[in-house]
């Protein structure tokens, strides 16, 4: 069914709203796809915090035109669903790489993040980027070793003091 001029609006409003927001987008063919495959996509989508949307071409144009992913407009071609990432900026490809090693109909097109495009080989790193709580783990583990460190240097004229008393001690009581 044929959406009307106010339907058009709305879905390009809609869709260029998530855009200003989102931190990747991640555009796959999904031609051949059944309704029951498609629905299990969206519902991973939506527990991992991805807006995913099959749009007419014409209209992901107009929606990504002003924002950071204006880059894909001249890859937007053929039947495409659209996943922005709205958390952290690998949830869109992590979601639709693991669900595309399981359906070889699901075929990743483009991949835009800060404004730049990359094809599709790019998605694998992109799903390998750190979640928010893994980044942070990394940064505080990162900015901790350097005291750790300096703690340890510390403490070892102390211990080997011990160690080298206690050998004395077990030398003086063998002989």
């Amino acid at each position: 069914m044929a959406l009307r001029l106010d339907d058009k609006k709305a879905v390009v409003a809609e869709v260029a709203a998530i855009a200003a927001k989102a931190h990747s987008a991640v555009a796959a063919e999904y031609r051949g796809l059944t309704v029951s495959k498609l629905t299990e996509l969206r519902k991973t989508a939506r527990e991992s915090g991805v807006y995913l949307r099959v749009i007419k071409n014409t209209l992901a144009r107009k929606a990504v035109e002003g924002t950071e992913f204006a880059c894909m407009q001249d890859g937007l071609v053929g039947p495409l669903i659209l996943a922005f990432s709205l958390e952290d900026p690998g949830a869109a490809g992590r979601v639709i790489a693991a669900f595309a090693k399981d359906n070889d109909k699901l075929v990743p097109k483009l991949v835009a993040v800060g404004g730049k495009q990359y094809g599709a080989s790019e998605l694998d790193r992109l799903s390998k980027l750190p979640t928010r709580d893994q980044a942070i783990g990394i940064l505080m583990g990162t900015m901790k070793a350097p005291v750790e460190k300096f703690v340890r240097t510390l403490a070892e004229p102390h211990a080997k003091l011990a160690r080298t008393v206690a050998a004395i001690r077990d030398q003086k009581q063998a002989a």
